[in-house]
């Protein structure tokens, strides 16, 4: 019989039916004691901590650990992951809403064949024969559609209720996930990038750069960190020319202009498609180049140097590419270890050298290696290695091997009153030691047109050039270490301050400035490399007088360095052909304010070609009467440049598109100083010049700013010239013929920090 507690069952009477007329209610009784606390129930979603959209890819991040992963094993492929992006005011919120995301996975493993790399890249999706765009898809459903419309099966994502921005992923469909290498060595390093799909802007707006993680390398056996034995280049090394993608961390650098697949941003997320899985793919095999990335690189950046070898696909994409440095100086690009010298094997040399057959031996001195592993018999040390073959380094160490060094200007009467003589003298050291008496420097000239370079200075340190002197033809005597020359010019130009300095290109090799000799062709056998001659400043009138430097070399007037150039470039000398340059006030002799001529006019490649095939290039009506260095400069690099003396390396075609410049056309401080401003207090030029010399017959002049931006923009239409008109400019066509021309207002607008300054157009800060 079921027993009730009594006590419960007269709460119960009581409850139902109530007391009545049992008289007053009793006091209450004391409280009893407080119960044990409950447990915490789970934190609700709050909507306001997270976001949904983002205004830029550098505020979103996606971040993966090496511990919430399986990619190796025979485990079941799972992954989790975070997504966080920046808000209002700039605070960091987690990401919710994420519906795609692509997996990139990677192994590096020790090469044990005799063919290759010491080291190879293999992804896992080619090694497990699922293809699909390169990598594997996670959505919300476990099937995505590929590029080119094919459903395939994705893994399947969730985000996490109670944590918004953090999402797992899960393998639904027969079989472990494509990501997962079974047979792979856990101890090897993997590499798991990740790419998020479908984000946009507050506006709806897409997002206009890929919105990729910072990839990771780890070992999976113990989900530690890892160092690739493989990253020769660095990202900071293609940035040089490539640009930087802005709003990321010095440790997470990103290029910002690859135009392949849209720019995947780093070295690292290239090779996750590009390696020697996806070469062996018989898709690839007729493309005229091995689609690795070490050897595709090669054969890219060689592209116009190499232009005829090329065959099929290489040669339409590559063939025009021309590499801004010197071929030959691995290092411009390997800056991250000695491998490019110590691994010597035939994929590497080929995709440069295309023109070596090493199965029949052609261009290879008939030798055919037996395999990639006896190459380093000839070409693992001594005058064969990479380092020594290819000159790596050589223009560096000479650059102090010829060196004149300035001492003395002076201008002498002659019996004619209208003519005077000017004597230089300088001090010449040759490889380190004083030049011999007597010696002919010719011998060691690549070009014996070339010698001293002499001008008048202005008050403002404007350059006119007109007094140089050839180191050969007026060379009085080379006695004793020094150098002296002299010639006879007008009376009325050798008075006041003149510039000194000198560009006498020479032959090096092994380190040394030697004679130079010819080959059958007749062409130079050794390395054209400059002399080394800081600018002299000297006052011909008044030695006493106070010194007056040229705006080239006042590190307040000039918005550019030599460093900028060679970031891309390498050195000047090489840039400048026979020119034996390295610096500015080298240059400025020829390209100044008062030069007043241009020897290039403007040309585009039409679509068309003529009847032997060659493209047609098309003389436009846009002119230039000025080669300033900041003319030529921004004209040659936005392609507003000809073809006359062979096709340039960057171009513009018929519909306006620029080609061969690999930085992002609208960032000033590509080339200009960081943190410098471009107009100074009165809104002219920082540089100084407020006019410009528009022609060699008649002084006629033109306004600089106006000019500055024409030479990049090519502004020649109506409007835009009654623009610059309006705001004061003199522009050419209707020249003026006094250089005293009054200050354009074009800084009221295009000052930095203005509304429409250049570093807000351009998109990028110059100031």
């Amino acid at each position: 019989m079921k027993k009730y507690n009594r006590t419960l069952l007269a709460a119960a009477f009581i409850a139902a039916f109530g007391l009545a007329g049992c008289g007053s209610d009793g006091s209450d009784g004391a409280d009893g004691a407080d119960g044990a606390a409950g447990a915490d129930g789970a934190d609700g979603t709050n909507a306001g901590l997270t976001v949904t959209t983002v205004e830029d890819a550098a505020n979103f991040t996606l971040t993966i650990a090496p511990t919430d992963i399986v990619v190796v094993g025979t485990d079941d492929f799972s992954f989790k992951f975070t997504a966080t992006a920046e808000g209002s005011g700039g605070a960091t919120f987690p990401f919710s809403g994420l519906e795609k995301v692509q997996l990139y996975v990677t192994s590096q493993s020790e090469n044990t064949t005799d063919t290759g790399a010491p080291y190879l890249w293999t992804s896992h999706l080619y090694a497990n024969d699922f293809v699909s765009d390169n990598a594997m898809y996670c959505t919300l459903t476990g099937t995505a559609t590929t590029r080119a419309g094919v459903e395939v099966e994705a893994c399947t994502i969730a985000e996490d209720p109670a944590n918004p921005g953090t999402y797992t992923g899960t393998w639904e469909h027969d079989g472990n996930a494509p990501s997962v290498l079974t047979d792979g060595d856990a101890n090897n390093l993997v590499r798991v990038m990740l790419r998020a799909y479908n984000v946009a802007m507050a506006d709806g707006t897409g997002i206009s750069d890929k919105l990729l993680s910072t990839p990771i390398d780890f070992i999976p056996a113990t989900g530690e960190l890892a160092v690739s034995e493989k990253d020769s280049v660095s990202n900071a090394a293609c940035i040089q020319c490539h640009s930087s993608l802005d709003g990321y961390a010095d440790t997470d650098m990103r290029m910002s202009n690859i135009s392949a697949h849209h720019n995947y941003q780093k070295v690292e997320n290239c090779v996750a498609c590009h390696n020697p899985a996806m070469a062996a793919d018989e898709d690839y095999a007729d493309l005229g180049y091995n689609i690795s990335f070490n050897a595709m690189i090669h054969t890219i950046h060689a592209g116009h140097h190499i232009a005829d070898s090329l065959t099929g696909e290489a040669a339409e994409l590559f063939g025009e590419i021309g590499f801004p440095a010197e071929l030959n100086e691995c290092t411009v690009c390997h800056d991250n270890g000695t491998q490019w010298n110590d691994n010597v094997y035939k994929e590497a040399c080929v995709s440069c050298h295309v023109d070596v057959n090493l199965t029949t031996g052609e261009n290879h001195n008939g030798i055919v290696p037996s395999s990639d592993a006896v190459c380093s018999g000839c070409h693992g040390s001594g005058i064969l290695s990479p380092m020594e073959a290819h000159k790596v380094g050589l223009r560096d160490n000479v650059a102090e091997g010829l060196v004149f060094d300035f001492t003395s200007a002076v201008a002498t009467v002659t019996a004619d009153p209208s003519i005077s003589t000017l004597t230089v003298t300088a001090n010449v050291t040759l490889n380190g030691a004083a030049i011999a008496d007597g010696t002919d420097l010719s011998e060691y000239m690549t070009s014996t047109s070339r010698g001293f370079l002499i001008g008048n200075l202005s008050e403002d340190g404007a350059v006119t050039s007109g007094l140089g002197m050839s180191v050969i033809d007026d060379a009085v005597s080379m006695t004793g270490g020094v150098l002296t020359v002299a010639s006879d010019f007008d009376a009325s130009l050798l008075v006041g301050p003149i510039y000194v300095t000198a560009e006498v290109q020479v032959c090096a090799e092994d380190d040394m400035i030697v004679m130079c000799t010819e080959d059958a062709d007749g062409n130079i056998e050794q390395l054209g490399v400059a002399n080394s001659a800081p600018v002299k400043y000297f006052n011909l009138t008044d030695a006493d007088a106070t010194e007056v430097v040229s705006r080239f070399d006042d590190p307040a007037r000039i918005t550019v360095t030599e460093a900028k150039c060679n970031s891309c470039h390498g050195s000047l000398t090489y840039v400048k052909g026979t020119h034996g340059v390295t610096e500015f006030t080298q240059c400025m002799d020829c390209h100044n304010e008062n030069v007043g001529r241009s020897g290039h006019p403007v040309q585009y490649k039409s679509d068309e070609v003529d009847e032997d095939g060659d493209a047609i290039w098309v003389t436009t009506d846009v002119t230039f009467s000025q080669r300033d260095l900041f003319g030529v400069a921004h004209r040659f690099h936005s392609g507003l440049w000809d073809a006359t003396r062979g096709e340039p390396g960057i171009y513009r075609d018929a519909d306006g598109e620029l080609h061969g410049y690999p930085a992002v056309q609208t960032n000033c401080t590509e080339c200009h100083n960081d943190g410098e401003s471009l107009f100074a207090d009165d809104g002219g030029l920082t540089s100084g010049k407020r006019a410009i010399k528009v022609s060699t017959s008649e002084e006629l002049y033109i306004s600089p700013v106006a000019e500055a931006c024409r030479s990049c923009h090519a502004h020649s239409g109506a409007a835009a010239l009654a623009h610059f008109k309006a705001n004061g400019a003199t522009v050419q066509g209707t020249p003026d013929s006094t250089a005293d021309l009054p200050v354009e207002s074009c800084a009221t607008c295009h000052a930095e920090g203005k509304t429409y300054g250049v570093d807000v157009v351009h998109g990028s800060s110059a100031h």
